[in-house]
């Protein structure tokens, strides 16, 4: 986002993304903290099936960026951080991600490393 840009935000509840053929693509910027990644891992997951979908077959969905900004108390307790990575690695500039930790104590993995930021 830049200064004055239009945010939507959605706190809880039931909520999904589900995209249609010919929809403008849009900037998504998932915000999660500790188990509240589960919802949002597979919103992130489908939209990698729809950038596959894009590049395999264009079919007419037009897919933006996701931002992911995920926090937990130290990296053992992100969720799913190998399969994020696994997709930021898939589809580079597309799906992007950082990790928060607030009270890590032992070194960060290198793999991790560029991606996480805090104690």
């Amino acid at each position: 986002c830049t200064l004055d840009s239009e945010v939507a935000l959605r706190v809880g509840g039931d909520f999904f993304f589900d995209p249609q053929p010919g929809d403008s693509p849009v900037k998504l910027v998932l915000i999660a903290g500790g188990v509240g990644i589960n919802p949002l891992f597979s919103i992130l997951l489908h939209i990698a099936d729809l950038h596959g979908y894009q590049e395999g077959k264009g079919n007419g969905y037009k897919m933006g960026t996701v931002k992911l900004y995920y926090s937990a108390k130290n990296t053992s307790q992100l969720l799913f951080k190998k399969n994020i990575l696994g997709l930021m690695n898939a589809f580079p500039g597309k799906i992007m991600c950082r990790f928060h930790v607030t009270q890590q104590s032992s070194p960060i993995c290198e793999e991790l490393q560029p991606h996480v930021t805090g104690k």
